[in-house]
């Protein structure tokens, strides 16, 4: 249990680090998100600022980079020519529910066929769109780097990557995606006009966040209500719920293994944050608002727009 402790507690150290960064490269939402988890992970595991005896030489990036260091990602197996035809009819409905637009079933049946063919990068590339139309950005993210992965050179996966990062206001990176984008695909128009809303909204000065009370472990401005936080039966109810997740239990294995490098350790660690945020925000969001008011910051964050409204994220026939 202690080996746990501390290695909550050191994920808890990273997510505050990000928070109180001034590198402008999280939007005000997405360090609200991270806060959020933090809290819960707190609340879960029964940390606070005084369990400095739980903390360890180096910081989780350094872990994680030196379990990883040199380590190849692992490829996919062939799948057999009958698995590989199942997989392409399961995207075929995928895509046909996307035009429905029932994302949610159009997200199950691109995951049936990954479960089938999980060399193919356009069945990720699709559930990153459909992830993007129920704003589940940073799920989008991971697919679009799970296609680039696999294909380097896939141009739509770079685009899609983009416009998921613009929604979350991390317009600098969306920046990166839209100009690689454009280097595999320089005459697509849509890339062009992505490209060109991302470098406004990067350059467009950033307000300042508040720093942290002194001895809070990521505490909201005012201070963070521990107390109150431990005596909320429901947010312990959905934090032990959520831990208990064998998706979640995966995603923690994936962590301590360094199964989730993706060739930006610190990335991947971010991104079990932000997923950790929005599973909590979606199986419960009355109670994630209510959380967020408990620490002073609110639930009416801007939202980020994803793009100029164009229906990059939809398949199109015959290409995806």
């Amino acid at each position: 249990m202690s080996e746990q402790r501390r290695l909550i507690f050191s994920i808890v150290q990273f997510l505050n680090r990000e928070l109180s960064s001034n590198d402008n490269s999280h939007s005000e939402d997405a360090k609200e998100s991270l806060e959020v988890a933090s809290q819960c992970l707190q609340t879960a595991f029964c940390l606070s600022q005084e369990d400095t005896h739980l903390g360890v030489s180096k910081t989780l990036e350094e872990i994680f980079s030196d379990a990883t260091q040199g380590e190849p990602l692992r490829k996919a197996g062939t799948p057999s020519e009958e698995d590989r035809n199942e997989a392409d009819k399961m995207k075929g409905e995928g895509n046909e529910l996307m035009r429905s637009e029932n994302f949610e079933k159009a997200i199950e049946m691109y995951s049936k066929a990954i479960e089938l063919d999980s060399s193919n990068q356009v069945f990720y590339c699709n559930r990153a769109a459909a992830h993007s139309k129920l704003n589940n950005h940073y799920a989008a993210i991971e697919d679009c780097k799970r296609a680039i992965d696999m294909d380097p050179k896939y141009g739509k996966a770079y685009g899609r990557m983009g416009l998921a990062y613009s929604s979350v206001d991390r317009h600098k990176e969306a920046v990166e995606c839209f100009e690689e984008a454009l280097k595999l695909e320089p005459d697509n128009e849509s890339y062009k006009t992505n490209l060109d809303l991302a470098k406004e909204k990067s350059a467009a000065p950033v307000a300042a966040r508040p720093p942290f009370p002194a001895g809070m472990m990521g505490g909201g401005p005012g201070g963070m209500d521990l107390n109150g936080l431990l005596g909320n039966p429901a947010l312990m109810n959905m934090a032990t719920s959520m831990l208990s997740d064998p998706n979640m239990q995966n995603m923690m294995g994936q962590l301590m293994s360094g199964g989730m490098s993706s060739g930006n350790n610190m990335e991947g660690l971010l991104q079990a944050g932000q997923r950790l945020a929005e599973q909590m925000q979606t199986s419960n969001p009355d109670l994630v608002d209510q959380l967020r008011r408990q620490m002073g910051q609110g639930g009416d964050g801007e939202q980020g727009q994803g793009g100029d409204g164009q229906s990059e994220d939809q398949p199109p026939p015959g290409t995806s």
